[in-house]
């Protein structure tokens, strides 16, 4: 999808499809990928499921806290999720204006690989905006690469 309230990286990665979707899938595996460096995660409670709450803490280097409060809206075992912080669970509004609804879609890769999308698609075309002056393409992908050694690390 193109237009002007939606941000979109495509990524061709080294894991399994199954690798990746636990590293979206499990709380303590998300913690170690989901900012870029030297932010962190502090905080991963994720109930992956339509409805499902999910509480996000990244923390900076310089004391930052960024506290995420969302839903999962729809989720496709193994394929997608869609999220979003308009809710903060079981179909509660957030008192907060929603910035985004979040989703990520991910395929077989001839290799053996994933191929993922993963985007963002906004409310307002100046919230689009702010998003992409925070760094979208640049702190996602360097999250993507930080996922795709994970994954990659990943027993089976």
């Amino acid at each position: 999808m193109s237009d002007t309230t939606t941000l979109t990286i495509y990524r061709q990665l080294k894991a399994s499809r199954d690798k990746v979707w636990r590293c979206w899938s499990e709380g303590d595996l998300l913690k170690q990928w989901y900012c870029p460096k030297p932010w962190w995660v502090s905080l991963a409670t994720i109930d992956v499921r339509p409805g499902g709450k999910s509480t996000i803490v990244m923390n900076g280097p310089n004391g930052e806290e960024n506290q995420i409060h969302g839903q999962y809206l729809e989720v496709r075992d193994g394929v997608s999720q869609v999220f979003s912080d308009a809710y903060v669970g079981d179909w509660i509004p957030s008192s907060k204006p929603p910035f985004m609804t979040g989703y990520v879609l991910l395929s077989d890769a001839p290799d053996g690989g994933t191929l993922m999308e993963w985007g963002a698609r906004h409310w307002s075309v100046e919230a689009a905006q702010q998003h992409r002056a925070m760094g979208f393409e640049a702190g996602w992908n360097a999250a993507a690469d930080q996922l795709d050694g994970l994954a990659a690390s990943l027993g089976s």
